[in-house]
């Protein structure tokens, strides 16, 4: 099969890799799509969890075309069109027998820790795929973001009525800015330094969006002067998210959802924090929410069309990947199978004359 490897920090290769086997409790995946987010861009700068080589994606959707010996009885058959949950937790340790899989002492994850979607197939836990139905599939790879979006809301427990501030219109800030205003939320306002992802933020339910730069400040005190309820960062850039201490309002929540660099530091208040009552809350990765995730899609809660703008085949990786982190996309995903398997090449790609941006 065709893989697009991380050799290194900084370092790609797509090549011909063996064709994986499933074993006792294991699907075999036919990749049809794998979104490219910020955690890839982490693992080919080579401070998230790197080990190389790696076929790096956990974002992805496919066909299962096999399966092994199975323990117990399964829901999941051949044919069956499919969503991966990439976290793999250990199920015994002090944190799983919690109930905390996403802290689990020897958490693994595919496409991060071992290898996953950017090659042509993949194998899975059976116990982490879930079947689609008759979902797209390049839809229904936005299963896990959004399961990750769900968690960070859980965790958030946002106040009916609150008011909110995003930073960030990136796929992730535009996914959490839909389900904070499915969420409750009054008002929810977004900062982005890019106009073209501001007027999309608009167009899903933004009532407000700011530039962000000098003016920011001064425009989303004009919208709010005693600050917002509900804080959230989706860029994981380390000023940003000293920003946010600047436009909570007192009892009011800050949400660290983007993936910060590991050493990043800032500096906070203490005392600000005792005096204004307030909440800071981090939220890594998921737990349990794939069915909640693919309900929420399901339902037409979630428009998730317009953030994808590029596809491209597995051989193009290292251009998908130098777009995804450029800032001129919005979500990029490989397609290794995209004219083998219905539903993938429905949509004008990035294999020929140029594609949309949403």
């Amino acid at each position: 099969m065709k893989a697009a490897y991380y050799t290194g920090r900084r370092e790609l290769a797509v090549r011909e890799a063996p064709d994986p086997e499933p074993g006792p409790n294991e699907a075999l995946v036919r990749v049809a799509a794998c979104g490219i987010c910020g955690t890839d861009q982490h693992i080919f700068e080579g401070d998230f969890f790197p080990s190389y080589p790696l076929i790096g994606g956990h974002e992805l959707a496919g066909q299962v075309v096999a399966l092994g010996p199975q323990s117990v009885e399964t829901v999941v058959r051949e044919g069956d069109r499919v969503a991966v949950d990439p976290s793999l937790f250990c199920g015994s340790c002090f944190f799983c027998q919690r109930g905390q899989g996403n802290h689990c002492l020897n958490w693994n994850a595919i496409g991060v820790t071992r290898n996953g979607g950017f090659a042509e197939y993949v194998v899975a836990p059976v116990a982490n795929v879930y079947p689609v139905g008759e979902m797209p599939y390049e839809v229904a790879a936005f299963i896990e973001p959004i399961s990750c979006v769900v968690y960070g809301l859980q965790r958030l427990r946002m106040p009916v009525g609150a008011n909110a501030l995003i930073y960030g219109a990136g796929p992730i800030g535009l996914l959490m800015l839909q389900l904070v205003v499915h969420s409750g939320a009054s008002t929810v306002v977004v900062v982005d330094l890019n106009d073209d992802k501001l007027k999309l933020a608009a167009g899903l339910g933004a009532h407000e969006v700011v530039i962000g730069g000098p003016g920011a400040d001064d425009a989303l005190r004009t919208i709010s002067p005693l600050g917002f309820d509900v804080v959230v960062d989706c860029t994981g850039v380390p000023t940003v998210v000293e920003q946010m201490f600047t436009h909570v309002r007192r009892n009011g929540k800050l949400l660290f959802f983007g993936v910060n660099p590991p050493d990043a530091r800032i500096s906070i208040s203490p005392f600000d924090v005792y005096q204004k009552d307030l909440e800071i809350l981090g939220s890594f990765a998921l737990r349990y929410t794939f069915h909640d995730a693919f309900a929420l899609l399901e339902s037409g809660a979630l428009d998730v069309q317009p953030l994808l703008s590029d596809r491209f085949p597995i051989e193009r990786f290292p251009e998908a990947l130098a777009l995804a982190g450029s800032g001129d996309a919005f979500k990029v995903q490989i397609h290794p199978q995209s004219n083998d398997l219905a539903g993938v090449d429905s949509a004008r790609d990035s294999r020929t004359e140029g594609s949309p941006r949403g």
